[in-house]
């Protein structure tokens, strides 16, 4: 606030945007019948979001319903100006197609102040159009490192831990872990679209500057609406790895769990990893039984709450008091990350709304790349900041874990790794298919 009331940030006379750390948007670029309130009326604010709520990734779709139950409390303590939340859910199906069809829709017809969407593919297919109509897109339900790119694609912004930063930390765990052994050889079960390959080029750029720790690396696609992964992981078992990564998402990170213990694979193995996206106890490792026992884990810090070593600490059981009392099943593991993502969301909502000239477009941007807070659903000792054009990832540390499959709990192994500021920015070349 006193930075804008002294001119230094905010909406300048040259029609910038000007923030901390170099953050300048200039909004002279925005589409000739761009408004800074479009979207917000006397008594609500329209959020548009697109998600998957059918086919082999539909349980993510608990996150949408997560984050409605949490901002019908919001909405029920009258904290943003008399203004409620309207949240807008169009299901892609995970369809890149329908992704594309369903933001033209919100953007043309559906009077949206801000949009949000879920997967690596189907965010990248709409990444530019966003920004090129300078519609905020805060909190993008995925890891991929793309949505780290302030000066190019501005209006977006990432929550989670980068997948590249997950890959890093894979490997610091085999350096430190299986330091007898080294270099050994690694596998990963890689989901053949955007989402894992952003796995993939991370974990191979490690292991190029890393030759001592991973000696041979076989990655493994797969399908990803694939029924099955029998014959990916029969590959996978016959270059008998020291270690395996499960690179992948959904529904078939349960599938890879089950078929690495059917293919005998898993006693032979030193370590085995899930992804951070299939952190959710309920849906991807309680129905593997003993299979999900001793899997690792970077974990990103986020909480479930459904982890019985949780359940007891105070937002994660009011959080679950939520979910039970709007009619909604607790034992849902991503429909508790949803209260978390929707909880970021209003603390943002909160800042913009208490800037001079009360919520907007450009406020809520100003609140997203300076934001700073305590997230109870994040475990003590992770940092989570946005700055300007300097820190462009919310989440940046994490935790190692592992399954402990009789008592349904993730065990934390070692201290949290904070690397606040630590993951380098991206500047998203899409010819090139990266960060450059």
């Amino acid at each position: 606030t006193e930075k804008m009331e002294a001119g230094e940030w905010g909406v300048n006379s040259d029609n910038h945007l000007i923030g901390p750390t170099g953050m300048d948007i200039d909004l002279n670029e925005c589409p000739a019948d761009w408004s800074n309130t479009h979207g917000l009326s006397d008594d609500t604010m329209r959020f548009g979001q697109t998600t998957v709520q059918s086919g082999n990734l539909a349980a993510y779709g608990n996150l949408s319903l997560g984050m409605q139950i949490w901002f019908d409390y919001i909405d029920s303590l009258d904290v943003l100006s008399g203004r409620d939340i309207e949240f807008i859910i169009k299901d892609d199906g995970y369809v890149a197609a329908q992704t594309i069809e369903y933001v033209d829709e919100l953007i043309e017809s559906g009077n949206v102040l801000l949009l949000q969407g879920l997967g690596s593919p189907n965010g990248l297919a709409v990444y530019d159009k966003i920004n090129d109509e300078c519609i905020p897109h805060p909190f993008y339900l995925s890891g991929h490192p793309a949505w780290g790119d302030p000066e190019l694609h501005p209006w977006t912004t990432s929550y989670q831990m980068s997948y590249s930063t997950e890959a890093v930390l894979w490997g610091t765990w085999i350096k430190v872990n299986l330091a007898d052994k080294l270099p050994v050889k690694v596998a990963g079960l890689v989901m053949d679209n955007d989402f894992g390959l952003a796995y993939e080029m991370g974990f191979e750029a490690y292991v190029e500057q890393n030759p001592d720790v991973v000696a041979e690396y076989l990655p493994v696609r797969h399908d990803p609406a694939a029924p099955t992964l029998t014959n990916e992981v029969t590959t996978i078992a016959a270059f008998d790895p020291d270690v395996f990564i499960s690179m992948t998402a959904g529904n078939p990170c349960l599938l890879a769990i089950q078929e690495v213990e059917a293919s005998g694979l898993y006693d032979r193995l030193d370590a085995a990893f899930t992804p951070s996206v299939c952190k959710g106890i309920a849906a991807y490792l309680a129905p593997a039984g003993m299979a999900a026992d001793g899997y690792w884990i970077v974990g990103g810090g986020a909480k479930d709450t459904t982890d019985s070593g949780k359940m007891d600490e105070p937002f994660i059981a009011f959080a679950r008091d939520l979910i039970s009392d709007a009619g909604e099943d607790p034992s849902i593991s991503l429909t508790g990350e949803g209260v978390f993502r929707g909880y970021a969301f209003t603390e943002a909502f909160r800042i913009a709304d208490a800037l001079p000239g009360g919520m907007s477009r450009t406020n809520l941007m100003l609140a997203l790349r300076n934001f700073k807070i305590y997230h109870p659903g994040l475990l003590d000792g992770l940092v989570t900041e946005l700055k300007g054009n300097s820190d462009a990832y919310f989440v940046e540390g994490s935790e190692y874990s592992q399954f402990d499959a009789e008592n349904q709990t993730w065990v934390m192994v070692g201290d949290v790794v904070d690397a606040n500021g630590g993951t380098p920015n991206c500047r998203w070349d899409k010819a090139n298919g990266g960060c450059r």
